[in-house]
């Protein structure tokens, strides 16, 4: 899914000639920028959107605009964007995913399927926009240490990408003794984090972290091997704005093979988003296709819902009250989003601050909408006159 193109439509005021508007010399008659012929004595709108001539036009009695001098709008477009998205990976390569020292740790039910959707998404040309990392735990040096998961093993990088194939690949075991143990997952919880609040300071935007394992944590020390220690780290990751994604690769459905998925769901609850995604092994093409539809859920699930409000073009100055937001899905005509600072309204916008806007925020039903549309575009238009009204 490409994230959302949006077009910021930037309504400013020209005035085209002296006859415009009125002035000391013509009393308010004359000549004056008439685009389709409307009237200045209207709504402050000064005239269609067709940028016309300098042509035989009513008086300028015109109603307001940004400069105050009642000539005729004119479109312009200005650059703009959702605010970026980056999906910080950590991935579970421990024994159990395929070391087949046990029958349900069976690579080419487990491993291969996972792995084959992984570099699915991460090549994936639907995927432009986002921009990821991966880790893999457990390190192969020094796993129960926070800062060596800190600096992934393929950084920050803009997808589609062939760098996080690559990675994988020259990771995976060539034979069973070359896996490795334990599940260090609070170490890697809190060096993901870490490595996050690093990069926010540089690229600010929406970060997400994503967890796949096959089991609970343990292989290091007794107060780290918790589902509870885990939480605490998604909870101290929410408060910070990062919500945190949680796919559950499950055994396959083997005499003996044991649960170690179901405490999962409290990380993805504590970090978020609900619950846990659990994904079922056994027949490997359903399972390859049952992860990539789980990655593809966070994909739109974690896509943004802020733009910031871009400062108008032309030196005008902007005016809250005087902005339109317009929603065109890729089966429907446009529609304007309603604004409603309370988000109390179906359909809403509102703005990150009323007193001072510097984002315009979808509501969580038009965010909904947006996320679930693959080619959906926003337009956000500035207006001659108030169109809406913004609480004090």
């Amino acid at each position: 899914m490409k994230l959302l193109g949006v077009a910021m439509a930037v309504l400013t005021v020209a005035v085209v000639g002296l006859g415009c508007g009125s002035s000391p010399s013509d009393g308010g008659g004359g000549e004056g920028a008439s685009s389709g012929g409307s009237s200045g004595a209207g709504s402050g709108e000064g005239g269609s959107l067709d940028i016309g001539g300098i042509g035989p036009g009513s008086s300028g009695a015109g109603g307001a605009s940004p400069t105050g001098g009642g000539g005729a709008c004119a479109t312009q477009t200005a650059a703009a964007s959702l605010q970026p998205v980056y999906l910080a990976f950590a991935f579970d390569v421990s024994g159990s995913m395929g070391k087949g020292d046990k029958d349900w740790h069976d690579k080419a039910l487990k491993w291969d399927p996972v792995v084959a959707a992984t570099k699915q998404f991460f090549s994936d040309p639907g995927s432009e926009g986002l921009t990821a990392s991966l880790s893999f735990f457990p390190a192969d040096d020094d796993r129960c240490s926070s800062e060596i998961y800190a600096t992934p093993d393929v950084p920050l990088t803009p997808l589609p990408s062939a760098a996080f194939t690559e990675a994988i690949d020259a990771i995976e075991p060539a034979s069973s003794d070359d896996w490795r143990g334990g599940t260090p997952t609070a170490w890697v919880m809190r060096g993901t984090s870490g490595f996050i609040e690093a990069q926010r300071r540089q690229n600010p935007g929406k970060y997400a972290i994503v967890l796949v394992t096959d089991g609970y944590p343990q292989g290091c020390d007794e107060a780290s091997d918790t589902i509870d220690a885990v939480v605490a780290d998604a909870q101290a990751a929410l408060a910070e704005g990062v919500p945190t994604y949680v796919i559950g690769v499950e055994n396959p459905p083997i005499d003996g093979a044991p649960d170690t998925l179901d405490d999962l769901h409290e990380i993805a609850a504590a970090g978020g988003t609900e619950g846990a995604v659990l994904i079922d092994t056994g027949d490997p093409s359903q399972t390859t296709a049952a992860f990539r539809a789980a990655v593809d859920r966070i994909r739109g699930a974690s896509v943004s819902c802020t733009m910031a409000i871009p400062l108008p073009p032309d030196g005008s100055t902007f005016d809250k009250e005087k902005v339109r937001v317009l929603y065109t899905s890729g089966s429907s005509a446009t529609t304007e989003l309603v604004y409603d600072q309370s988000c109390a309204t179906e359909g809403a916008w509102r703005y990150d601050e009323p007193a001072s806007p510097t984002q315009i925020v979808l509501c969580v039903d038009a965010c909904t909408t947006v996320q679930a549309d693959m080619v959906a575009k926003l337009s956000v238009d500035f207006t001659c006159e108030s169109v809406i009204e913004v609480p004090l």
